[in-house]
C-alpha cells in the first residue's frame, strides 16, 4: 500500500461545539470561510466547492465531494476529489471535542499521492489554506455573534 501525504490541523476555538458544527455544515457559513458550495448534511449527498481554477496544479476550480459520515457536533467526514490530470481522490475529516468553554477542532485532509507532482504541489498549497481555516471559522462565528445582537 502506498503511503499518502496528509494535512492535519489541531486548534482550540473559544466556541461551543454547536457553533463550530454550524460553521462546518451550514452552506452559507461554510461558503464564507471555505468556498461556495451546495452542501447538505446527508450521508451520500454529492456536492461541490467552487473556487478560482489553479492551472499550476491542474485544478479546474471545482472540488467534487460526498458526505461519507457524520456524528452531529462531533465529526464530519467527506470525500474531496479533483477531476482531470490532478486526479486527487482524498478525504477530509473534522472532529470536534468539547474543551473548557470552547472546542478543540481537529481536521485531517488525507490521500495526497507523494509520487504525483501535481498532488505534491496541491498538498503544499492546501496546507497553507487549511492552516488558516480555524481563524476564518472564528472570524465568521464572531461576525455571526455580532449580527445576532443587532
Amino acid at each position: 500500500m502506498t503511503e499518502t501525504l496528509t494535512i492535519q490541523i489541531d486548534q482550540y476555538l473559544p466556541y461551543a461545539p454547536a457553533q463550530i458544527w454550524k460553521a462546518l455544515t451550514d452552506p452559507d457559513l461554510l461558503g464564507r470561510w471555505l468556498m461556495p458550495n451546495d452542501f447538505k448534511l446527508e450521508i451520500g449527498h454529492h456536492f461541490t466547492f467552487k473556487n478560482v481554477p489553479i492551472p499550476s496544479v491542474k485544478f479546474d476550480g471545482i472540488a467534487y465531494c460526498e458526505v461519507l459520515d457524520f456524528e452531529i457536533e462531533r465529526k464530519l467526514h467527506i470525500s474531496w476529489a479533483a477531476r482531470g490530470e490532478n486526479g486527487l481522490n482524498s478525504t477530509v475529516t473534522w472532529r470536534l471535542e468539547p474543551e473548557d468553554s470552547g472546542t478543540h477542532l481537529f481536521m485531517e485532509h488525507a490521500g495526497f499521492d507523494p509520487e504525483n507532482p501535481l498532488q505534491q504541489r496541491a498538498h503544499q498549497m492546501m496546507s497553507q489554506g487549511w492552516l488558516h481555516s480555524p481563524q476564518h471559522i472564528a472570524e465568521i462565528l464572531a461576525a455571526e455573534k455580532v449580527a445576532d445582537r443587532t
